[in-house]
């Protein structure tokens, strides 16, 4: 999670995967990745964030973790990170993974009027779950728990009410 300042408050960046990708297609996410042998998940977050947004690394500081999740549909195990950048870094998308970049503003994580509930018919059962409205963005999932984390380090009162209704 890369977090950067902007002239109407700090951003972070988010990308809309491509639609013919074979896992996560045409969901929102945080650039990321596989672990290449022999470097550390801090190395490979970095690589990932230059390969599918064009990120200069020297420029960015990881300032901490976020708890390592399970990701059950793709079998992947993510290691988040947060990351500053003193300034707006020189954006450079990989067009054959993501999309478009989303530069959203930080402070729309604490927004409630932004977490909404979704209702989805799953392998026959109907499951419920939170998302982001992220201007006019769906963020939900894997990035959706990472971002509610992040905002929970500030406000703990950060949350989906359980009654709200779906949708």
């Amino acid at each position: 999670m890369l977090i950067y300042p902007h002239e109407q408050g700090p951003r972070m960046a988010l990308t809309l995967r491509r639609d013919d990708l074979p896992q996560h297609a045409g969901q929102i996410s945080l650039p990321g990745g596989a672990v290449d042998p022999g470097e550390s998940a801090e190395v490979a977050a970095l690589r990932e964030a230059h390969e599918e947004i064009g990120v200069d690394p020297t420029g960015i500081r990881i300032v901490g973790a976020l708890s390592t999740l399970w990701v059950i549909v793709s079998n992947f195990v993510v290691e988040p990170f947060v990351a500053v950048s003193d300034v707006r870094p020189g954006f450079r998308i990989a067009t054959r993974e993501v999309a478009q970049l989303i530069e959203a503003p930080v402070a729309h994580l604490r927004d409630p009027a932004r977490l909404h509930w979704q209702r989805v018919a799953r392998d026959g059962l109907l499951v419920q779950y939170p998302y982001f409205d992220l201007d006019g963005h769906r963020v939900w999932g894997a990035t959706a728990m990472m971002l509610g984390e992040f905002a929970c380090l500030w406000d703990p009162q950060v949350k989906p009410d359980p009654e709200m209704k779906p949708g």
